[in-house]
């Protein structure tokens, strides 16, 4: 019994998230009793021309637990977990814990109840694997939830000053978030073009710029971190007709935590919402 409970002292749990978004919650859930990287973590690089290296494939192979996003935004990992099989990994797939499926916008981690359902999962999993840490692991989740309270009373705020409110934006990264403040998001099946990288309908194209030219929108949501010819033009059209505009990312700037990063973009729009 002795020479377990030294086992699984010594051996440490190695966590690996795809994206260092669910990388920083996961570090919050597990503090010093685990080892957490992320694979994607560089807030100027397009998460969608991420290329595997021989280095991330051999990282995985070691992994305990492996976090990703699911619903083909990072098909990558679940090729690699395939072709590296361990029984004793776990892969915690967020869209999935979202009840999210095939189809459907990917960027799941725009919802708190998302990120709250990931915490969850992940101190679990913590907790069976290594429960001589286990009331560490509880005690973090709860801090951790706790501090996604802020953000809650901003969406709030932002609701009862602005109960009915359009905007439109060039694809749908921050469609979550935009949904729990209860706003009316226009032209979608743009967006939906946009980020599977088809050719928007004319008519779409048409309807965008007439949304901005006629200021149906109070504002202009565009991912800052992946661009597109057609993107800019709307945010230049945006632009011209005074039309404010609010810059999301697929990843936080270096140095954010989640909770950090999901209120400055509802400072954002709260700021462009007022003018």
């Amino acid at each position: 019994m002795a020479s377990a409970l030294q086992a699984q002292a010594t051996d440490r749990i190695s966590i690996i998230a795809a994206e260092n978004f669910y990388g920083d919650v996961a570090q919050q859930i597990a503090g010093p009793d685990a080892d957490v990287s992320s694979i994607l973590n560089n807030p100027d690089q397009d998460p969608h021309q991420f290329e595997v290296s021989p280095s991330v494939a051999r990282s995985l192979s070691n992994a305990s637990l492996v976090i990703y996003n699911g619903i083909g935004y990072d098909p990558w990992i679940e090729q690699l977990l395939s072709a590296a099989p361990r029984p004793d990994r776990t892969a915690i797939v967020v869209a999935d814990l979202a009840g999210k499926h095939d189809g459907e916008n990917p960027h799941v981690w725009y919802s708190t109840d998302a990120i709250s359902a990931l915490a969850n999962a992940l101190a679990a999993q913590l907790c069976a694997r290594d429960p001589l840490h286990a009331s560490d692991y509880r005690a973090r989740l709860s801090v951790f939830l706790r501090s996604l309270d802020p953000i809650a009373v901003q969406v709030a705020g932002l609701r009862t000053r602005f109960p009915t409110f359009a905007v439109t934006a060039t694809e749908p990264v921050y469609g979550y978030a935009l949904q729990t403040l209860g706003a009316d998001v226009r032209n979608q099946r743009f967006q939906l073009s946009v980020m599977n990288e088809t050719e928007p309908r004319a008519s779409d194209v048409a309807a965008f710029q007439d949304d901005l030219e006629n200021h149906r929108v109070k504002a202009l949501v565009y991912n800052q971190q992946t661009t597109s010819p057609l993107a800019e033009r709307m945010l230049a059209i945006a632009r011209q007709s005074g039309v404010p505009s609010v810059a999301v990312t697929e990843m936080p700037p270096a140095g954010l935590t989640y909770q950090a990063w999901l209120l400055r973009s509802l400072d954002a729009l709260q700021e462009a919402l007022e003018k």
